[in-house]
């Protein structure tokens, strides 16, 4: 599979709406949201593996995630996250995002999915047209 140049790549993106419930007593957002954040970002890759998002035949695992403060990230302002995918293998796949606010990358994270066979209790290869799928959306990281 050839890897797509940067100027074709295509982020999904979502924006939210900044909750004073998620701001803390620094006046800021709480680092607690942002993992919310971007697993809610997450949801067109779940479609994408379970398009009725039917959770009796989920096919995915979270193996880990990471996520870099950058800046902070206030209330009463839009907050966008990007997301890509940085990695894809066989059976798992590692997503990236950025989170944005006032034109400003405030945080990035990357978790690394697994596509799961739950009866089998084992990974499962991921399926090519999804594999397809992903690759628009495919974003190489400097460090890769």
């Amino acid at each position: 599979m050839s890897a797509v140049t940067p100027s074709e790549t295509i982020p999904m993106e979502m924006s939210f709406e900044v909750r004073f419930c998620e701001t803390d007593a620094l006046q800021h957002v709480s680092n607690t949201a942002l993992v919310s954040w971007f697993e809610a970002a997450r949801d067109p890759i779940f479609r994408m593996f379970t398009p009725t998002m039917d959770l009796q035949n989920w096919p995915l695992i979270l193996a880990s995630y990471k996520v870099d403060f950058l800046a902070q990230i206030f209330y009463g302002k839009t907050v966008t996250v990007k997301t890509f995918i940085s990695r894809l293998g066989n059976s798992a796949f590692d997503v990236y995002q950025e989170l944005w606010q006032d034109g400003n990358l405030c945080s990035t994270g990357i978790t690394t999915m697994v596509h799961f066979d739950y009866k089998q209790q084992r990974s499962a290869p991921i399926p090519d047209d999804i594999k397809t799928t992903l690759q628009a959306h495919f974003k190489a990281l400097p460090n890769d």
